[in-house]
């Protein structure tokens, strides 16, 4: 821990089993780790780095995972286990940054007051003869009539 007495990571506080729970839902099974490695340093995939950004991108962050991962899974090894959680977080958190920062729409609290308002008459009007509708009255346990002037044959 730091001076401030707070934990360096959100895993650092976290006992070992919770821990162990974490991994079971956040980390992802050990082969997509390494096959991400190798995607990551495949010639397409640093022809495509060097495309989008310039350059190729450091790979190494997959490597680190899939040897934490194994460490993991192989010996139980609770430290490799918290570094993999706090390479996850730290995965979702560049992910979720464009969202996050995005100023353009206003986010939600609760859900819209009509939202679960009948549908107008001219679009149900309009979707009653669908397939969409006869598969939906079929589940409700109504069967839909067979049409007589369908072109349809079945050989």
């Amino acid at each position: 821990m730091p001076d401030g007495g707070q934990p360096e990571t959100p895993s650092d506080d976290l006992s070992d089993q919770e821990v162990r729970d974490n991994l079971l839902w956040a980390s992802r099974p050990c082969f997509l780790y390494r096959q991400e490695f190798k995607d990551c340093k495949s010639i397409k995939a640093r022809f495509n780095q060097y495309f989008i950004y310039g350059e190729s991108i450091d790979c190494s962050q997959w490597g680190k995972d899939y040897d934490n991962c194994v460490k993991y899974e192989e010996k139980g090894d609770i430290v490799a286990g918290r570094k993999l959680l706090e390479s996850e977080d730290e995965r979702r958190h560049r992910r979720m940054a464009a969202h996050n920062a995005n100023d353009t729409w206003k986010k939600r609290t609760s859900p819209p007051k009509e939202w679960n308002s009948p549908l107008p008459e001219w679009f149900v009007k309009n979707n009653e003869n669908t397939y969409l509708a006869a598969k939906s009255k079929e589940k409700d346990g109504i069967m839909a009539p067979a049409k007589e002037d369908s072109l349809c044959s079945v050989m």
